[in-house]
């Protein structure tokens, strides 16, 4: 339970918190028009992550890789189209306001396209494990789902409340800031597809950049929660000294009660931060205990390659083993004998969307320990979605023979 929580709670929260503020600033200035360009946006989104949650269960056709690889271009492009449309609509420009408001609307729908398929798939990613909706663990991991989908509602009422309390500019800024949160996550994916694709070459500082964002995902949850916190408190301090004029008591009463709303939304989006805060600190700490990786297994290595024996992983069980590198770094990859064939599952025990976590094995299912996706055995070796890194290798005289120039092309990412 407790797992689900935490990886729903990493899914979708900054997201929910993102779309709360957008939808505050657009209720707050937008006209009946533009409310129907927001609502489309958001429909699509909506419509895009349930239709890639069932295609990813149920079919091979989604490519992660290739697809995230168009949501991230559609997501920088829309931004940057809404950075030049709002410019121009400064001159009072009405088509360019029309403009920057269809690009919002775009890059929305990109932020829920790509943020919840993952928590919508787990309900049917738990049902292969425990094989019955009936079992004690599915409900239990279904619980975790469902409060996760709580705090992260809670996230996104309290930003939109907050968003259309504050003045125009206030809101506006306030997104502004939520919306180049996730623009640094899509730029960092955009840059991890081109540099696995050889359309850019390897440069240290873009190789730095991506392996920081993907390795804390957690800071980039905080910022959001920061800047929404950021506008509570100062609602809470400008409620203090309200001297809104009146002209009867029914109006006093209903500034005062319009405070009090503005006190409570405010309060609750402190909550909500502080929950978030605990969840990826206190109780990521306790969650992480409850997995042991397998040890390292030794095997043969040289100065040009590391060498695996048929003999030690034909049982049709994770191996781990691991390539020490001149500065104390242990890079780790793993090995499984693919069910049926004659062929083995090798990659890093690392994969591009949670990093160095690693994988372990469950009920002859291997799992990543950070987010309790399921591997299919069979994909293991190809790209994509949760699957390890991919690495080369050659099977030659009974055994893996795995160079380690391509283990130390990922040395950062053990570190």
């Amino acid at each position: 339970m407790l797992n689900y929580f935490i990886h729903t709670v990493n899914a979708i929260l900054m997201a929910s918190v993102i779309a709360g503020t957008v939808t505050g600033y657009t209720r707050l200035v937008g006209q009946k028009s533009e409310k129907r360009i927001m609502i489309g946006g958001a429909s699509v989104g909506i419509t895009a992550a349930v239709v890639i949650a069932i295609l990813r269960n149920n079919t091979n056709l989604v490519k992660s890789a290739a697809l995230n690889s168009v949501i991230y271009t559609i997501s920088i492009g829309a931004f940057l189209l809404f950075a030049i449309f709002c410019l121009l609509a400064l001159k009072k420009n009405r088509m360019m306001r029309r403009l920057s408001w269809a690009a919002l609307a775009v890059i929305l729908a990109a932020l829920i396209a790509y943020f919840y398929p993952e928590a919508l798939m787990y309900p049917h990613k738990v049902l292969i494990v425990e094989k019955t909706v009936l079992s004690t663990d599915y409900l239990m991991a279904m619980i975790g789902v469902a409060g996760g989908f709580v705090l992260s509602l809670i996230g996104f009422l309290a930003a939109m409340h907050c968003t259309m309390r504050l003045s125009e500019r206030g809101a506006f800024l306030t997104m502004l800031l939520q919306l180049v949160t996730q623009e640094i996550i899509m730029l960092s994916g955009i840059f991890s597809v081109f540099l696995q694709n050889g359309k850019i070459k390897s440069n240290p500082a873009i190789f730095s950049f991506v392996v920081f964002v993907k390795n804390h995902n957690s800071w980039f949850i905080f910022a959001s929660a920061a800047i929404v916190s950021a506008s509570a408190v100062y609602l809470l301090i400008k409620s203090l000294s309200v001297n809104e004029p009146y002209r009867n008591p029914a109006e006093h009463r209903k500034i005062r009660a319009k405070w009090r709303s503005t006190r409570r939304w405010a309060g609750a989006a402190l909550c909500a931060a502080l929950c978030t805060v605990l969840t990826m600190t206190v109780l990521e700490n306790i969650n992480s205990r409850e997995v042991t990786l397998s040890p390292i297994e030794e095997t043969e290595f040289d100065e040009e390659n590391v060498y695996v024996p048929f003999d030690l992983v034909s049982d049709g069980h994770l191996h781990r083993f691991a390539y020490e590198t001149e500065n104390g770094v242990s890079i780790r990859f793993i090995v499984i004998k693919k069910p049926n064939t004659q062929s083995y599952g090798i990659g890093l025990d690392a994969c591009d969307i949670c990093g160095e976590t690693g994988y372990y094995e469950k009920d002859g299912q291997v799992v990543c320990k950070l987010c309790d996706v399921v591997m299919n055995i069979s994909t293991i070796g190809f790209k994509g979605g949760c699957n390890p890194i991919v690495i080369p290798y050659e099977i030659k005289n009974g055994q893996i023979i795995v160079p380690v120039s391509g283990l130390l092309e990922y040395e950062k990412e053990f570190k």
